[in-house]
């Protein structure tokens, strides 16, 4: 494991938080207009087109000026009335990373504090600087830990690096990860969520109030792994010595009333929060479970599966069986979750072929059939109790060739429902101790496929981004398949090439409900169109949102359910998706709403 120190600085490098567009004035308008200048492609422009109009003006007489100063620079100049320009048709076309934001909203990741673990795999590290399972050198763990891991802060000061970059911040998917999530405290949930949302809400609002957040910081950077001392006493014994006692800080909580007066606020924001997520493990799903955390605003859940087979996870000490994965499915669905599922090859006493088995009954067996999904082959960490079966020989790495195998063979069963988001998790290769440490193994492994004639099918693959389209050629496709609740369909508009530019997911549940306000109900679990995301209110002619498709997929799924026998349409909508649902026709409930199909 790498025991580099982390940066410093929270709130971003300092030449970008102490950079002054008007000190730059003469260089930045000169680069400005020399990129409005540029024929209008209708997408990014090319870094190389950029950085050429970067050599002819360097900032200070050497190097390059940023995208977020170049973003800085064109807003002071349009304050000023210097230029006239579009600034949104500016910042697209100079934006980095736009694959960010180009499925139609701007996710946003904050991490949960280090707390005391349920489980015991023999493949996760114990970095106990971290929450379990996750390793201080990935982007978003270096984030958290600048923050403290503090909510507020992680997400106002990602807001405000998405905003200096250029991505839209109106529609944010707020997601939660750091260990399992159910077995923190109920106040600390309530809390940590109820300060994400009041950072979207102040964000929105121009307001700044983090130097109110991380009153009583806990440092766990000072910790470092201890020879002999599992994770779990290690983070424990730190909580309490700095808690009095207790593994919950008592700024570390809020009622429930709190919450919900600052939900019912980003109803109306400028920064909204279009999805909730959390993560946690098959046996802490419950029905109470369930309940609690739909009333926290949250809309879809991540689910490590890891593996199907009993014997794979005894060997690996997961915890529970595939009966656990079973039920806490069930439940999911049950309640409308959008359900995120983590499987992992290579795990101990599996290999390539029993994988490709395993994958098979992901999508074959109706009790699992997740709406997405990662893919995370085991990596060896040096703190892992899987390092003790790699030395004594019981436990190896696959060779390139047949983790290739495996993942092409996983990527070409996923149905057309599904969405693939993520192939190997974002570890640095200095942590990994043998192994594949190659990130783009998602695009190795199409090429595979491609050179046999073959191509995924899965949402991501097929999703519209950036491109331009003609809704008239877009034609509804319906895909039928059953779950363990009864029947499920697959709504999506897609165009004669066969890609997707928006769907819907709706259950018409067979078994009665686990929650008594969806008795009877079918269930619209999700309403997603793609394109570039856009911030509320605005529109273009040439994006895919904002353009009717949601609405028409509604009504699509209304019309499934009124054939079904449905009387009423519940829908598990987020919190900043409130008002367009009561736009068209829905009512609120006290954890869904609803609209009445007689």
């Amino acid at each position: 494991m790498s025991s580099g120190t982390l940066p410093s600085d929270p709130h971003g490098p300092a030449e970008h938080r102490e950079f002054d567009p008007g000190q730059h004035r003469t260089n930045l308008l000169a680069i400005v207009e020399a990129i409005e200048a540029l024929p209008d492609e209708g997408e990014v422009l090319a870094p190389e087109r950029i950085e050429a109009i970067l050599r002819l003006h360097p900032r200070d007489g050497s190097g390059f000026y940023s995208r977020a100063q170049l973003i800085a620079g064109a807003r002071h100049l349009l304050a000023e009335g210097a230029i006239d320009l579009d600034e949104e048709r500016f910042v697209r076309r100079i934006r980095m990373r736009p694959v960010r934001t180009q499925s139609g909203v701007t996710p946003l990741t904050v991490l949960t504090k280090p707390y005391p673990c349920p489980g015991g795999c023999v493949f996760c590290p114990n970095d106990v600087r971290m929450p379990k399972s996750y390793l201080a050198d990935e982007p978003g763990a270096q984030r958290a830990a600048l923050n403290h891991f503090d909510p507020y802060l992680q997400t106002w000061n990602r807001l405000a690096t998405y905003r200096a970059i250029g991505h839209p911040v109106g529609k944010v998917e707020m997601i939660i990860l750091g260990g399992t999530w159910s077995s923190h405290p109920e106040a600390y949930q309530v809390w940590f969520v109820k300060r994400c949302f009041d950072a979207l809400n102040d964000f929105g609002a121009g307001r700044d109030r983090r130097s109110e957040a991380s009153q009583a910081i806990l440092d766990f950077q000072s910790l470092l792994p201890r020879e002999g001392r599992k994770y779990n006493e290690v983070v424990g014994d730190h909580l309490r010595g700095r808690l009095s006692g207790a593994l919950l800080d008592q700024g570390e909580q809020a009622e429930w009333s709190e919450l919900e007066d600052a939900q019912r606020k980003n109803e109306q924001a400028e920064c909204r929060s279009v999805g909730l997520v959390v993560e946690t493990r098959p046996d802490h799903v419950s029905r109470v479970e369930v309940e609690r955390i739909r009333r926290l605003g949250c809309t879809k859940v991540q689910i490590g599966y890891q593996s199907l087979s009993d014997e794979v996870l005894a060997a690996n000490k997961r915890g529970h069986d595939v009966k656990a994965t079973r039920v806490a499915m069930r439940l999911l669905r049950s309640a409308g979750f959008k359900i995120h599922a983590h499987w992992m090859p290579n795990l101990l006493a599996s290999s390539p072929e029993a994988d490709i088995l395993d994958f098979d009954r992901v999508f074959e067996d109706p009790d699992f059939r997740p709406d997405e999904l990662k893919i995370y082959p085991c990596s060896l960490i040096e703190t892992a109790e899987l390092m003790e079966f790699h030395k004594r020989g019981e436990w190896r790495p696959y060779s390139h060739d047949e983790l290739l195998e495996v993942v092409a063979a996983a990527l070409i069963r996923v149905p057309r429902y599904c969405r693939v988001t993520r192939v190997i998790r974002d570890i640095s290769s200095d942590d990994i101790v043998v192994g594949n440490k190659l990130t783009n193994f998602r695009q190795i492994a199409e090429q595979a496929l491609a050179s046999r004639g073959e191509r995924c099918q899965d949402i991501r693959a097929r999703e519209i981004r950036r491109e331009r389209i003609d809704t008239d050629t877009l034609d509804l496709r319906e895909t039928r398949y059953e779950t363990s609740i009864g029947e499920e369909w697959f709504l999506e508009f897609v165009n004669p090439e066969d890609r997707i530019a928006g769907f819907a997911r709706l259950s018409l549940p067979e078994a009665a409900a686990d929650i008594a306000e969806l008795e009877g109900s079918a269930l619209l679990r999700e309403v997603h169109v793609y394109g570039e995301a856009t911030e509320i209110g605005k529109r273009s002619a040439e994006q895919t949102q904002h353009r009717g498709l949601g609405q028409k997929l509604v009504e699509a799924a209304a019309l499934h359910a009124r054939n079904g026998g449905y009387s009423n349409l519940a829908v598990i909508s987020a919190v900043g998706t409130r008002p367009w649902y009561r736009r068209i026709g829905f009512e609120d409930g006290v954890l869904y709403q609803h609209r009445d199909l007689a």
